[in-house]
């Protein structure tokens, strides 16, 4: 039986400027989504890519004595180069200005305008330029700064703008909401949302006049469709294969509807509240989940150019290499919610987790299996569990379940809990070595005691990376090649090697090498 197809995004990336650190946060995330359902078997279309119109974009480029395009092409190399360095496998890259996509935004846009849900009016209101959004007056303070860019002061508008009804849909989308309370999560943003509804929806600009850099509306050409109106249907076009002709039926024919879309909180909004009221307006169906993820901090402190505490993500995957960095903010920050960059933290987290436990419990194992086993995994048969010492039983039980514990975290985007639990597994086999002693077994002649407890560790170990695997891929390929096993990226070993017993008996073992390399604290 086949499984479910998964379609997951990113959000589509503004390239005002070059990548930062919040981009790549929810970029590896989903990353680590997508590996998990691969691993299960499920086939998996990962979208990730970029808005490349508007306003904001066309000020930037003149400003570098560029054309939008050429500023866009520039922007959208660095994202590859990020992406590559940070180890993302996605499956389709979906940029605003591909040729494909204004053929898919103009038969969206007719689609809306036959239902009657698009008009023209008179926009008065503050605009934000960097969020390209008009603000209502209730979410500004008296100087009229941007909530969000908050060194960016609204500028006022008073132009004729097409608009979406949004108004129209409040009921069907608070009807949606209520029968489907999983849509949006967490939880607190899910309140958020309703919170902002129940203040009434107000119809939204989708068009702009004065502005050259992005579509023209079909049925008005004076009329430049609005960024949103046009980002948001990236997504669809994403799911075009290459030979296909730009049309709405060749998009959604496979992995349409959305499984999940990972977003900033920021712009919630855009995706549970406009995107599904245009979605309806379109006749098509909703994506499955949104999910809003929380913002980063440095040090406690909000990052930004002004107080100079930035985080170059180039500069921090170069020195301290994917995995760690893919381990911290996966595992130290509880997504969905705000987290803070503390580089003597994240030293200290992935010296005391990838290091020390689960580095050093491969290095053990795999140090006592070469000298007390030739090299080999051990001669014990994995299906006899009948006279396991008592110290043994817990850790075997505790590996041979964890495979479907972990993967409800990671089908709930709980990264924290599944590396906990992991590491749970991996700090329970310390504690065994202490406790068994196989030198001491060993030098007793008790070669039956030391080849079960060799092949627990390492068959625990190897469970263990195997489930990490999703989030650091390049350790647990390593670690599986120690182990006398491949671990193929593009082809990885199914779900199956989360059941215990996969490592023979008499298999070779590779000499015991550093998986992980400890970072020293150079910087302080």
């Amino acid at each position: 039986m086949s499984l479910e197809p998964i379609a997951l995004t990113t959000p589509l990336f503004y390239v005002n400027d070059r990548p930062h650190i919040g981009s790549a946060y929810p970029t590896i995330a989903a990353d680590a989504f997508a590996r998990f359902y691969r691993l299960k078997g499920h086939p998996v279309m990962f979208v990730t890519g970029t808005d490349e119109h508007g306003q904001k974009i066309q000020r930037t480029a003149e400003k570098n004595n560029l054309s939008p395009q050429e500023h866009c092409d520039r922007t959208v190399a660095e994202f590859y180069v990020l992406w590559e360095k940070f180890n993302i496998r996605f499956d389709r890259f979906t940029r605003t200005t591909a040729p494909k996509h204004q053929a898919i935004v103009n038969e969206f846009f007719q689609r809306v305008y036959d239902s009657g849900d698009i008009y023209l009016n008179q926009q008065k209101g503050w605009y934000c330029v960097a969020c390209e959004e008009f603000k209502e007056e209730r979410e500004l303070p008296a100087s009229h700064h941007c909530p969000i860019h908050t060194n960016v002061v609204c500028e006022w508008r008073d132009e004729p703008n097409y608009f979406f009804r949004l108004s129209k849909y409040q009921d069907a989308l608070d009807q949606f909401h209520e029968a489907n309370p999983d849509f949006i999560q967490p939880e607190s943003r899910r309140n958020e949302v309703l919170g902002f509804m129940k203040q009434g929806l107000q119809d939204f600009s989708i068009s702009r006049v004065n502005l050259d850099w992005g579509f023209p509306i079909p049925t008005d050409p004076t009329h430049t469709i609005y960024v949103w109106f046009d980002a948001l249907l990236g997504y669809v076009t994403a799911l075009l294969d290459p030979e296909d002709e730009p049309t709405l039926e060749n998009a959604l024919k496979k992995w349409y509807p959305f499984n999940l879309h990972i977003i900033g909180k920021d712009i919630l909004r855009f995706h549970a509240i406009y995107w599904p009221a245009m979605l309806m307006s379109a006749g098509l169906s909703l994506p499955k989940r949104v999910f809003g993820h929380g913002l980063l901090t440095k040090d406690g402190l909000k990052m930004g150019k002004t107080l100079g505490n930035t985080i170059d993500p180039y500069d921090l995957v170069d020195r301290f290499g994917a995995d760690a960095i893919r381990y911290y903010f996966l595992k130290e920050i509880e997504f969905g919610k705000d987290g803070d960059f503390s580089e003597e933290r994240f030293i200290s987290i992935v010296n005391a987790d990838l290091a020390n436990s689960l580095g050093n419990l491969l290095n053990r194992s795999l140090g006592m299996a070469n000298k007390y086993c030739q090299g080999t995994i051990p001669a014990h048969d994995p299906s006899d569990s009948s006279d396991v010492s008592n110290l043994i039983k817990p850790v075997i039980e505790q590996a041979s379940n964890l495979g479907d514990r972990v993967a409800i975290d990671y089908q709930n985007l709980n990264f924290r809990s599944a590396c906990e639990k992991i590491l749970e597994l991996i700090w329970n086999c310390n504690k065994l070595i202490d406790e068994t002693t196989p030198w001491k077994q060993f030098k007793a002649g008790k070669q039956k005691e030391v080849n079960e407890t060799l092949y627990t560790l390492l068959e625990s170990v190897r469970i263990a990376v195997y489930l990490f695997s999703p989030i650091t891929s390049n350790l647990s390929i390593a670690a599986y090649q120690q182990l006398g096993l491949s671990f193929d990226e593009a082809n990885p070993p199914d779900w199956s090697h989360t059941n215990w017993g996969i490592l023979q008996s008499g298999q070779p073992l590779a000499t015991p090498t550093p998986i992980f390399q400890r970072i020293e604290n150079t910087r302080f």
